[in-house]
């Protein structure tokens, strides 16, 4: 099969595109909550959920998936997308990266496409990204960078997730594909480094030199 692309660029939504982590947090303590499930104490809890990939957390604490996503559908389009804020230093990376590089640009993440999409007509982002592959695809990242690098032909070796979190870099890996993690994101420096990602970085413009 003949490569479409000839660089996959896939980037992780929340944490690398916009500064939602205040909203993920209140929408899964509420969905929680909706399911039954115990509360989460803290921050630093929640933020664990990501160390490996969040939906098996879940499971892992006997949580209903099906139950959990349909009430995040439920809330979905009552969010305050107000809390979320862009990077701003990052559209001008994706219009380097677009601009007649035979580059493909998709976002893979744990949130709902629903939501995703509104954050980024919000922000006027929606233009640089061809799909966008949510929890409805697959709960499975690893799944969903598989299938991306089998849908368009690109050789795993030119194909990056852009992620912030441990378990992101993980399931990169597993998948077979680079594993780009930014510190700007959810989890530090020290975290992120410890899952041994490809490359480590701290500015958008670091991805040009990839």
């Amino acid at each position: 099969m003949s490569s479409r692309y000839k660089k996959l660029f896939l980037f992780d939504f929340d944490g690398v595109v916009v500064d939602s982590l205040e909203l993920y947090e209140q929408a899964v303590s509420y969905c929680l909550k909706k399911v039954g499930a115990p509360p989460l104490r803290d921050r630093e809890e929640f933020l664990s959920l990501f160390d490996n990939n969040f939906y098996e957390a879940m499971a892992e604490r006997n949580i209903d998936l099906d139950a959990f996503t349909s009430a995040s559908a439920e809330i979905a389009p009552d969010l305050d997308y107000s809390k979320v804020q862009p990077n701003l230093l990052l559209p001008p990376v994706l219009e380097k990266l677009m601009a007649g590089n035979g580059n493909g640009l998709f976002i893979i993440s744990s949130n709902s496409k629903f939501a995703i999409k509104i954050m980024l007509a919000v922000y006027d982002l929606d233009h640089f990204f061809e799909n966008v592959l949510g929890y409805e695809f697959m709960f499975s990242k690893e799944d969903k960078i598989i299938h991306a690098v089998e849908e368009f032909g690109t050789d795993r070796e030119n194909t990056y997730y852009i992620c912030d979190t441990a378990g992101d870099v993980k399931e990169a890996k597993n998948a077979g594909v680079k594993s780009v993690a930014v510190t700007w994101g959810w989890h530090p420096r020290e975290r992120l480094a410890l899952a041994g990602p490809d490359f480590l970085i701290d500015t958008p413009e670091e991805l040009l030199g990839i």
